[in-house]
């Protein structure tokens, strides 16, 4: 990594097309979003104000594995009613947009995760993912 490249603003590479999700919906709604939009985040707010962050593993995770198949029972289809808050990681470490990808990059090796939400004086202005930063260090 070269030192012109690490100075790239988060900005500059944020993708600012981002899917919100209330607190409240329904993992039938997640599951609708994650099948159909190349997207593997959504942003939980409530009263415009970010919440947490669902990722398509933790979405995933809550999940019955017999979802789809022929084993499926009421109670595996059941799983899909849970809300967002119930599967959601809470507190999601965000970074600024005037912070470099470098920064972003430290912050998801320390905290293990693949993307920073980003937020402009509290205001939800876009969203920053791994791959965004490796496109942004390959060019």
């Amino acid at each position: 990594m070269d030192v012109k490249s690490a100075n790239i603003k988060i900005s500059q590479i944020m993708s600012t097309r981002i899917v919100t999700i209330e607190m409240d919906d329904r993992l039938t709604i997640v599951k609708e979003i994650f099948d159909n939009a190349p997207f593997h985040h959504l942003l939980v707010i409530e009263h415009d104000e970010l919440q947490g962050i669902l990722s398509e593993r933790d979405y995933l995770r809550a999940l019955s594995p017999n979802i789809g198949n022929i084993s499926e029972t009421e109670r595996d289809s059941e799983t899909l009613q849970r809300r967002a808050h119930q599967v959601m990681s809470r507190n999601p470490i965000t970074i600024e947009p005037y912070q470099t990808i470098k920064r972003a990059s430290e912050l998801l090796l320390e905290y293990g995760i693949g993307s920073l939400p980003v937020l402009d004086n509290g205001k939800l202005v876009g969203i920053v993912t791994w791959k965004d930063l490796l496109k942004a260090f390959a060019s």
